[in-house]
Formats: C-alpha cells, sequence, structure tokens
C-alpha cells in the first residue's frame, strides 16, 4: 500500500523536475508553449474546484481569466508595481468580484446556475468591448510590460525567468488547493457535490460554502489570467468570450475532474493537440470534437483516471476523487 501512495508522489517529483531543468534543453519557443501551458494548467485547475469538487458546472469561467487579465495589464501598463504584486492584487480582484457573482448565481441549481455563469461572462465582455477608456475596446490592451520584480529583480523580465515564476505560481496554487481540498471544508464541498440536501440537514450552509468554491475558484482563474497578460503582451475581448470558457471545461473533463493534477493535464493534452491538429487541417475542432466525445463515453474518468488505473490498479476516480 505504501509502495502505491508513493508511486505518485515520486512521478510528481520526477516532473517537476524536469520541468525546473527544462529550460537548460529546450529552444526558445518551446519555453514559450511550456509557459503558456502551465497558465491554462492553473486555469483548468481553478474550474475543477467548482466543477469536480462541488458540482457546480460553469459555463462562464472565462470571467475570471479574462478579468484577471485586464486587471494585470491596466496594473502593469498604469503603475510601477513589481510584477508579482500585479498579478496578486488582479487575482484578489477577481475573487472579490466572484463574490458577487457567487451571490447571484447560487440563487439557482443546475442548469440555471451555469447559464447564469455564462450570462455574467458575456456581461463582462460586453463591458469590455465598450469601455474603451479603460480596456482598450475591441482592440484591447497592447504594450503589457513584464515589470521587475520587488528589490530590482530584472530575471522576471526575461522569458526564462518569467517560466520559472509561473511554475512556482502553479506549483503553490496545486498545493494550496491540495490542503483545501483535504481539509474540512474540502470535506464539505464534497458532501454538496455527492448530496446537498443530506450536507444541508447536517447544519451547514451550503450556499456559503458555495459562494465561497466560487469566489476561491475565481480567485485562481483571475491569477491565471494575470499571468497571462504579461506573458502575451496583451488583453483583449477573446479572453472574456463563451468559446475560451467551453475549452476550459473540456481541458478538465478531458484530464479528469475532481482531481486538480488531471485538469492541468488536460490543458496539456488540448493545447498539444491543437497545435499538431491545426497544423494538418483547418478542421482541427472537429477532429478534437471527435476525441472529447469519445472520452466522455468511453473514459469518463480523464486521463488521470485512465493513467492510475494502467499504472497503479486504482479503482475508477467516481469511486476515490481525493487525487
Amino acid at each position: 500500500m505504501r509502495e502505491t501512495r508513493a508511486l505518485p508522489a515520486l512521478g510528481g517529483l520526477l516532473v517537476t523536475g524536469l520541468l525546473i531543468a527544462a529550460p537548460l534543453g529546450l529552444p526558445l519557443f518551446a519555453m514559450t508553449l511550456l509557459t503558456e501551458l502551465l497558465i491554462l494548467g492553473l486555469f483548468a485547475m481553478s474550474l475543477d474546484l467548482m466543477v469536480g469538487y462541488t458540482n457546480l458546472v460553469s459555463f462562464g469561467h472565462a470571467a475570471a481569466y479574462g478579468l484577471g487579465a485586464y486587471a494585470s495589464g491596466y496594473l502593469a501598463l498604469n503603475s510601477s508595481m513589481p510584477l508579482p504584486l500585479v498579478v496578486l492584487l488582479a487575482a484578489l480582484l477577481t475573487g472579490v468580484v466572484a463574490i458577487g457573482v457567487g451571490w447571484v448565481c447560487t440563487l439557482a441549481t443546475g442548469v440555471s446556475f451555469s447559464m447564469l455563469t455564462l450570462a455574467f461572462a458575456q456581461l463582462l465582455y460586453a463591458i469590455a468591448f465598450k469601455w474603451t477608456s479603460v480596456t482598450g475596446g475591441s482592440d484591447g490592451l497592447a504594450g503589457i510590460p513584464r515589470r521587475p520584480g520587488p528589490f530590482g529583480m530584472t530575471a522576471l523580465t526575461t522569458k526564462t525567468g518569467f517560466y520559472y515564476f509561473t511554475l512556482a505560481t502553479l506549483l503553490g496554487a496545486y498545493f494550496a488547493c491540495r490542503a483545501l481540498v483535504n481539509s474540512p471544508f474540502g470535506a464539505v464541498l464534497r458532501g454538496i457535490r455527492e448530496n446537498e440536501l443530506k450536507t444541508s440537514v447536517l447544519g451547514y450552509n451550503t450556499r456559503l460554502y458555495k459562494i465561497a468554491a466560487v469566489a476561491i475558484a475565481y480567485a485562481l482563474g483571475g491569477l491565471a489570467g494575470a499571468l497571462y497578460a504579461p506573458f502575451a503582451g496583451f488583453a483583449n475581448t477573446e479572453l472574456l468570450f463563451w468559446l475560451l470558457s467551453g475549452q476550459v471545461l473540456i481541458m478538465v473533463i478531458v484530464g479528469g475532474q475532481g482531481t486538480l493534477i488531471g485538469p492541468i493535464l488536460g490543458a496539456a493534452f488540448f493545447m498539444l493537440l491543437e497545435h499538431q491538429l491545426s497544423s494538418y487541417t483547418e478542421a482541427w475542432a472537429l477532429f478534437f470534437g471527435l476525441i472529447f466525445i469519445a472520452f466522455v463515453l468511453f473514459a469518463p474518468e480523464g486521463i488521470w483516471g485512465l493513467a492510475r488505473r494502467a499504472f497503479l490498479g486504482a479503482p475508477r476516480l467516481t469511486e476515490t476523487r481525493h487525487g
């Protein structure tokens, strides 16, 4: 049993070591791709807190990503704050806004909840499109700089330095989320996922827990967006569009919802497959759609569930989602 539990930990250490050593052996274009992959992994993991652990299916999680990107871009362009502070403030702002979003959306359940999240995302999209003086309108915010860190740390302005900053942020967010879902708070979220009525009868205010889950998930999604703005050098309305919300939901389902690590793998799978398929055909979305359907029908536990069953003989993730 101890050996079985140790294997994922050893695998995680190996992958972390490879990611740390990546800049030593990969060319710059590959490092750019890997940095974007880490940002998308953080974005997908944030949605997993809602979808996988609380059964709150969001069709508008791009709102968190886009809001974080715009907040980060605006602060970077209009202040001299160091990059880590800009990213942190953008994530906190997204989380505060999400309290109101969560309060309204949790008035409904099921599909109605999902549609309300989509409505809020489209509302932010319309605001970003019209509020030209702040958001740049359809042109967005361009020329967003990678500001130095505190004490004149210019390493963050380089591609390698920013990559390590992104990697450290992802790892920190992962371990924080892991501690959260394994805490009593996380146990209540899983109770809501399995049987909200029973959890409510036990004396828990399930709506408050759901609002908290939305706020935390949006804050982490905003953190990913706050990293993307200085990484790409721009923030535009596409980051708030409903299509991105659908893509990140696919990442969570394909990777393995309710596992934290699965959505990161799903983001990597989605991004790499998109790059490969788009280089061969313009109809890449059609083929990816077929692959997604195959996962839903034949491997609902996702990539991480398949890997656990293949290498560890673990039960289905629908039975154990503590991954």
